[in-house]
């Protein structure tokens, strides 16, 4: 579908279109089919205990390269003018290039190994398969968390360029520049949230992500109340850095909790259930959110809060126009999903509270070994020992083409 895609580049009419909407429509359903096989099968396939490291670096990997070619993309449209050849050349070039690149993605997953499915007993029904999760109430309660969480988000983020170009008048490059800060904060996060989900649970990291990335969504209402321009910058930097490096966390072990409640042998149907839950959430809330763009568009709700004292008196107005209430009420949305994530119960999960203190120790030590002649000496070991595997890799191929 992609190279139909790139082939839609050169043409033009209503025909195009239906083309090219047609392409992205099987494309994204027979995503979703191979999404949850591929879930479901990684369930089977990586041991349970490394489960949150395996997922973050895989996440890394995709972060980073997404972030690289989303660049690269950007500047190459960036240098063709609109409407000519050479801007339909590169578009083409970029679905071109993306099918190629998936087409050996597929045949680099043929050679990986599959563990065998357990032989079904009688005939398999889809509905009846479909009813498993919903049977087991653990699961159960973990898709109202999905779905209210998925609903919270996508009923903000999808307009948080919309709020920066149009009600805080900023280009469209800044939007870009705070795309890159939270790309940043998102693959340096990865691993130590990765590391933290199977070295306790997914739900200690997600009761400590996702409050922190709802608070840094209602932080937006901040940028509307400040009126020095430069300040609203680092306050939009400082709130990207933190949802980054949240949703990080959020991104990673919404994933893995699914798969770990999952029966080890029977997750399809799990994820399935899960993958549902979301693409409902996340599809409904930004065409309601649009929906109520005109209402909100045209109310305004003003709060002062007023200190006074035999010397002064302090005021602080907060105003909410258009976009604002949007933030509001994914917070609202928010709460209840962190309401419903603390009735889900899973094996080793602990107090948020306790999970900061160990991450304040783990971090007080890091600075510690670093100031310290062996931490350093521990710090520069770690590229060492790569290019060491890297060259006993090749080693090995070498020894193994020749014999």
């Amino acid at each position: 579908m992609l190279g139909v895609m790139a082939g839609t580049a050169f043409f033009t009419g209503t025909g195009t279109l239906f083309t090219f909407l047609g392409a992205q429509w099987i494309l994204c359903g027979l995503g979703a089919i191979g999404t949850c096989a591929w879930n479901s099968w990684l369930r089977d396939l990586a041991p349970e205990n490394r489960l949150g490291q395996i997922f973050a670096r895989r996440t890394i990997w995709l972060t980073a390269i997404s972030l690289a070619l989303g660049l690269a993309a950007a500047f190459a449209l960036d240098l063709t003018a609109e409407h000519s050849p050479a801007r339909n050349l590169v578009f083409a070039s970029m679905f071109a290039i993306g099918c190629i690149t998936g087409l050996l993605s597929a045949r680099v997953v043929s050679a990986m190994p599959e563990p065998m499915m357990p032989v079904p007993v009688g005939e398999v029904r889809l509905v009846e398969l479909l009813r498993q999760p919903l049977r087991d109430g653990n699961f159960r309660r973990l898709l109202v968390f999905v779905g209210s969480w998925q609903f919270a988000v996508n009923l903000a983020t999808p307009f948080f360029t919309v709020f920066i170009v149009r009600q805080l008048h900023f280009n469209v490059s800044f939007v870009l520049v705070l795309s890159v800060v939270s790309q940043i904060a998102n693959i340096g996060a990865l691993r130590y949230w990765g590391m933290l989900s199977d070295r306790f649970a997914n739900k200690s990291v997600l009761a400590v992500c996702a409050p922190a990335y709802i608070v840094s969504i209602v932080g937006m209402i901040g940028a509307s109340q400040i009126g020095d321009r430069d300040l609203v910058k680092l306050w939009l930097i400082a709130l990207h850095l933190l949802m980054g490096a949240s949703v990080a966390g959020v991104t990673l072990t919404a994933t893995n909790i699914a798969l770990k409640l999952s029966p080890r042998g029977s997750a399809t149907a799990y994820v399935a259930a899960s993958a549902t839950v979301t693409a409902v959430a996340a599809g409904t809330a930004p065409i309601i959110g649009g929906l109520l763009a005109d209402f909100f568009a045209k109310r305004k709700l003003e709060v002062l809060i007023r200190w006074s004292n035999p010397e002064r008196s302090f005021g602080l107005p907060l105003v909410l126009t258009n976009w604002d209430f949007y933030f509001l009420i994914a917070g609202l949305i928010g709460l209840y999903a962190m309401h419903r994530l603390s009735l889900v119960q899973e094996q080793g999960e602990i107090e948020p509270r306790e999970l900061m203190g160990k991450m304040l120790d783990d971090t007080r030590r890091g600075i510690r070994n670093i100031s310290t002649v062996a931490g350093l000496r521990s710090a520069t070991a770690i590229p060492v020992s790569l290019l060491r595997d890297a060259r006993v890799r090749l080693r090995f191929r070498r020894a193994k083409s020749l014999g």
